[in-house]
């Protein structure tokens, strides 16, 4: 029997980069769409609890949740499709990378499967400066990953984080990189403008530990980290302040 492949996103169920990952997993097995209504980008790990969550189903397979990403998962495995090997979120269109983890609801979607006992993959695409994606090309260029984590043990408490990278040129093969979470922060700015703030942080000039899934995605490879639910006490660089 077919194994059940949930799809799940942050960016809405109408995003192009789910569209992307159905076409991708074609074949793979079956596939169950649990998406979010409306967009719902950097909502982290937000979940509804104490108000009844609208599902839609609108077609088979496919259900649209007035809910965040996380809810998406916990309804597909506790009520939609319980039986699912797999949990897949995105792809998103923006990278989540280092610090990204921590807010992105792509990745609090796969976070939420690796709670609930799923295998679960978070799936994301770097945006270049005043490029758009080409999606096709996402397709082509994470389906052969895809196809190859799909197949690799997975222990229970991890799930993947991916992130392809956006060069000049549209190579179609990109080297994959297993890597370490960046644990640098964002060069985070605001601009006053009266009694507000607007956040003015550049995203593309974020800073670099060598050699971790920040630096390798700019760097144009795709960048595969392996996230545990366990935090660690030591073994983090945490850098010094700047004022």
């Amino acid at each position: 029997m077919p194994p059940i492949l949930v799809l799940t996103n942050d960016d809405g169920i109408e995003a192009p980069g789910i569209r992307a990952l159905e076409s991708v997993v074609e074949g793979l097995g079956t596939t169950v769409v649990v998406a979010p209504e409306l967009p719902q980008s950097g909502v982290g790990h937000q979940v509804t609890t104490h108000t009844p969550i609208r599902v839609d189903r609108l077609g088979e397979g496919r259900f649209r949740v007035a809910g965040t990403p996380a809810d998406c998962v916990r309804l597909a495995l506790t009520e939609i499709a319980p039986d699912a090997a797999w949990v897949l979120s995105g792809i998103n269109s923006s990278g989540n990378l280092g610090a990204d983890v921590y807010t992105s609801g792509t990745v609090a979607a796969a976070r939420e499967a690796t709670l609930l006992g799923c295998r679960a993959a978070a799936l994301s695409h770097y945006v270049a400066r005043d490029r758009p994606i080409d999606w096709d090309l996402a397709a082509h260029r994470i389906a052969p990953l895809l196809e190859r984590l799909l197949k690799n043990h997975l222990e229970p408490g991890h799930f993947w984080n991916c992130n392809l990278p956006h060069p000049p040129g549209n190579p179609t093969d990109l080297a994959v990189v297993f890597c370490s979470l960046d644990t640098r922060p964002h060069g985070v700015r605001y601009e006053r403008q009266g009694d507000h703030y607007l956040y003015v942080g550049d995203y593309h000039r974020r800073p670099r530990q060598p050699g971790r899934d920040v630096d390798v995605c700019l760097g144009g490879s795709i960048a595969v980290t392996k996230i545990g639910l366990e935090s660690e006490a030591g073994g983090v660089e945490v850098p010094a302040r700047v004022d």
